[in-house]
């Protein structure tokens, strides 16, 4: 008798057209905490999100019953694991439209995902005179892998500019068809900004890369899990993301590769799992996602991503994404009428996110004295330093927003800035 993989069934929430928002909150247990005196008030999503208790339950479940090892082993638990952690992959696979679950790379998140494609296809493919084409508005860990591939093969580095003031600001899209010439190898850009907000058209700057032959990279860490994403209606290259900014948890992403590349690409580490032969002489390496995988897998997290997977799209990414950008627009529109703020991105469609600097405070001054109202919100530059440098900012209060926070939250954040505005006027 094969062994079927004994996983909990998940006990998910009503769509929302029958639960409100406000209701949602009831199934992340970090969330009912004081902070002092005050209630938690999570506002930094963008960095980290939380888990709802269906996820923390399928954690608790796998190492109770089904801890094991994967794939080699021929008893019932590492049998049972084995279909959990692959059985991740194909919904991984289904949540953004992928081709195939061979299609799907398991890693720690969007920073080890970004530097794989580096390291394997980057060092594998660029040489001198190749051009990598990033923006300007990238996070760190979609800039500093390919400093380092440039460094290694020779290859330059051009950057998309971000141009306009404040609400204006966004990437200078007439510069990119100067900038997107036949020496371009690779174009590497995010989906949504962790610090502007805005989001970027990707399809559209697929398609542009494409008519010169670049490979394109999507960083989408703050678009998975807030809004639909269809790699194949993008026509990207690679794609990545991290569970633990989408309910998940930490330490498991995806890298998202086409087939005929992903299996083009030497591997990036090697070890148990990833080879099909060892010899004294040399190795033999399995076809992608194998190849990518050395080592004992990430089991339990990969089985409480598809936990996440199935409590999102339960709800509804439309209206998640609906949901978070209506949060941020609100937040906007009533830290706007506060003085001495300066906010970045767009006034009107934009990420689940605002940030702001406040005049004469820095910072982390700012979200100090809201931790003392009970609200958790992200001061610095956001992996970010170029970008802040060339803005003339040396850091930003950043807001963001899921799926457990209300209108409620937005006036919490607001009387709290009221506050700490008037202390440093």
């Amino acid at each position: 008798m094969s062994a079927i993989a004994i996983l909990p069934v998940l006990k998910l929430p009503p769509r929302v057209e029958t639960l409100g928002w406000k209701d949602v909150r009831a199934d992340f247990p970090v969330l009912h905490q004081h902070v002092g005196t005050k209630p938690l008030v999570y506002l930094d999503n963008a960095a980290t999100t939380h888990k709802p208790r269906s996820v923390i339950d399928v954690l608790s479940r796998f190492y109770e019953a089904d801890n094991s090892n994967v794939h080699r082993g021929l008893h019932a638990l590492s049998m049972r694991a084995t279909d959990g952690y692959e059985a991740a992959r194909a919904r991984a696979a289904k949540f953004i439209n992928a081709a195939a679950p061979e299609e799907i790379v398991f890693t720690r998140g969007t920073t080890e995902s970004i530097n794989l494609v580096a390291q394997s296809w980057g060092v594998a493919n660029l040489k001198a005179g190749d051009v990598i084409l990033l923006t300007e508005m990238e996070h760190h860990s979609n800039l500093v892998p390919w400093q380092l591939v440039a460094q290694r093969t020779g290859a330059t580095i051009r950057y998309v500019p971000v141009v306009g003031e404040n609400a204006e600001l966004g990437l200078d899209l007439d510069a990119l068809d100067k900038l997107l010439t036949p020496e371009v190898k690779l174009f590497a850009f995010t989906h949504i900004s962790n610090t502007l907000g805005v989001i970027n058209p990707v399809a559209d700057l697929c398609a542009r890369a494409k008519k010169v032959g670049a490979i394109t990279v999507i960083d989408a860490a703050q678009s998975s899990g807030h809004e639909p994403l269809d790699v194949q209606a993008i026509g990207c290259d690679f794609l990545a993301f991290s569970g633990h900014k989408m309910a998940a948890p930490t330490g498991i992403g995806v890298l998202w590769g086409r087939r005929e590349l992903l299996d083009a690409m030497p591997p990036w580490q090697g070890g148990g799992g990833m080879i099909s032969v060892v010899e004294f002489s040399g190795s033999k390496w399995k076809p992608s996602p194998e190849r990518f995988e050395a080592g004992t897998p990430n089991v339990a997290d990969a089985i409480g991503l598809h936990a996440a997977m199935d409590y999102l799209d339960n709800l509804g990414r439309e209206k998640i994404a609906a949901h978070d950008d209506g949060l941020a627009e609100k937040a906007y529109a009533a830290l706007s009428e506060l003085p001495g703020i300066r906010i970045l991105g767009p006034k009107g469609k934009r990420g689940g996110l605002v940030s702001f600097a406040l005049k004469d405070a820095h910072a982390h001054d700012v979200v100090t004295f809201a931790d003392q109202d009970g609200i958790a919100l992200r001061g610095g530059h956001h992996c970010n330093q170029p970008l802040m440098k060339k803005l003339g900012l040396p850091s930003t209060v950043r807001a963001s927003f899921y799926v457990y926070n209300t209108p409620s939250d937005i006036d919490a954040l607001v009387t709290s800035m009221r506050r700490i505005v008037k202390f440093f006027s």
